[in-house]
């Protein structure tokens, strides 16, 4: 039910799913309007189930409201499904942080992880890189960088595949000296942590794609973010104005057409689906505000992805094989 085009694009691009993947998928909101968007859409499939929530979470309520109203809103109860063993993951577009509150009070965080982090994708030239935190958690401590990185690394080898994945810090410097008291303090803790650590990156290095997974605090990372959505909106409508700006320039951009559509494809947040909620018991993407019916496709391949390679499983191993030091120290 959250989202700027939520029920109908939710709906739909659930049913759309649901006929193409193998699993079952359960729509939580108010059943009446969910059953009749279903049915202008060829019906919903026989593995998909409605499960009815009369309160919304509003995208402007504070999450501490929304907690308060627990399981009787669409958010919550869904959540509670993935907490009780009902289902295996949850995906929302709607209030992103009452989603980041209620997954962490009522699902809990992993055994050695003190806080979770949002983790994206970004398509980088090199293919996708991984940013974490991406904004749950603004001000950090070193030890939970150290957690970031190896539930990012985690991720990466279990939903994209990369099966060493290389694990930067970002800084303003490619010296283990450089950048500012947490990042220098950060430094060594990743150096002996069970992961493929490649040392400092710079801002430079997110779009070429020289980290697999990047790590940073949350106010660098949803910064970061914004900066990286808005240069791709930017690039493409300065090429498309130059190029109507002359005959031969129009002609040039027909010509152009396929390989600008394929460019186009690889910076579409759509083709990710959602951005993973990382260290708590239970697999959560957070949704752009803006998905469509494609996105939630992509959210649910996501989602089934990281259940039958077992994201939760992967990154509660790879914490638990740090050395005793670092277990302590990640320890909330």
């Amino acid at each position: 039910m959250g989202g700027d085009h939520a029920p109908e694009e939710i709906v739909v691009g659930a049913c759309t799913a649901a006929r193409t993947l193998e699993c079952r998928i359960a729509l939580v909101g108010q059943q009446a309007k969910i059953e009749q968007i279903a049915a202008t859409a060829g019906g919903i499939p026989p593995n998909i189930s409605v499960v009815h929530a009369d309160g919304v979470v509003a995208m402007d309520e504070s999450p501490a409201a929304a907690m308060r109203r627990g399981a009787a809103t669409s958010m919550g109860k869904m959540v509670d499904l993935v907490r009780d063993g009902t289902a295996n993951a949850a995906f929302s577009a709607g209030n992103s942080g009452a989603f980041l509150a209620i997954a962490t009070i009522r699902l809990r965080t992993l055994p050695g992880i003190a806080r979770p982090a949002i983790a994206t994708a970004w398509p980088s030239r090199k293919g996708p890189m991984l940013l974490l935190d991406a904004g749950a958690n603004v001000d950090c401590r070193p030890d939970w960088l150290l957690q970031f990185a190896m539930m990012g690394s985690a991720y990466a080898r279990s939903v994209l595949g990369i099966a060493t994945p290389r694990v930067g810090l970002l800084s303003v410097g490619e010296e283990a000296d450089k950048g500012n008291a947490l990042t220098e303090a950060t430094f060594p803790l990743l150096a002996a942590a069970p992961i493929n650590f490649i040392g400092n990156v710079e801002g430079r290095d997110l779009l070429i794609g020289n980290a697999d997974v990047v790590v940073c605090d949350g106010f660098v990372g949803n910064v970061a973010l914004k900066l990286a959505e808005s240069a791709g909106e930017y690039f493409f409508g300065v090429l498309l104005e130059h190029a109507m700006a002359s005959t031969r320039g129009k002609i040039g951009l027909q010509l152009l057409k396929p390989a600008l559509r394929a460019l186009r494809k690889r910076f579409d947040h759509r083709e990710y689906g959602g951005a993973p909620l990382l260290g708590v018991r239970g697999i959560c993407l957070i949704g752009h505000g803006r998905a469509d019916a494609r996105a939630i496709g992509s959210a649910c391949r996501a989602a089934l992805r990281a259940v039958r390679q077992d994201l939760v499983g992967s990154i509660g191993g790879l914490v638990a094989a740090a050395t005793p030091t670092q277990a302590e120290a990640s320890s909330p």
